[in-house]
C-alpha cells in the first residue's frame, strides 16, 4: 500500500457511520451482511448508507455481489491487512521485539468447526 492509497483508506474510516459500517462487516466475517441487514444495524435511511458504502468502496475496503434481489457486502481483509501493515511498517524502528501486525483472519463459524474446536480458537 502507498501513501495516497493509505489516505483514502484512513479518510474513508474517518466518519462516524462509516468506521462502524466497516466494524459490522469486519465482525461479520466472510460472510458479510446484505445491505438490509447493515442499514438495520447500524439505523441508517437506505440512501445515507448507500452514500456512506459507495465512500467505503471507493477506498477499496469493502466489495459486494449481487445475490438475486440481494447486494451483499463484505470488508477486504486483504486491503484492512494492507492499511495495518503500512501503519506499522516502521514500528519501533523495526526493531525484531515489536514486530509487524497480524495479519486478520475472519472467525470460523461455531456450526462449521470441528467438535474438537475450542471456543478460544479463531
Amino acid at each position: 500500500m502507498d501513501t495516497p492509497q493509505a489516505l483514502a483508506a484512513l479518510t474513508a474510516l474517518s466518519h462516524e457511520s462509516r468506521l462502524a459500517a466497516f466494524r459490522a462487516l469486519v465482525q461479520a466475517g466472510h460472510d458479510g451482511l446484505s445491505v438490509g441487514a447493515l442499514r438495520e444495524q447500524l439505523g441508517l435511511a437506505p440512501a445515507t448508507l448507500t452514500a456512506h458504502l459507495n465512500v467505503l468502496r471507493a477506498a477499496a475496503l469493502v466489495t459486494d455481489e449481487r445475490e438475486g434481489r440481494v447486494i451483499r457486502v463484505r470488508a477486504d481483509y486483504p486491503r484492512m491487512d494492507a492499511l495495518l501493515a503500512y501503519l506499522t511498517e516502521n514500528c519501533c524502528a523495526g526493531a525484531a521485539e515489536c514486530g509487524p501486525a497480524s495479519a486478520c483472519t475472519p472467525c470460523i463459524p461455531r456450526d462449521a468447526r470441528s467438535p474438537h474446536t475450542e471456543d478460544t480458537d479463531r
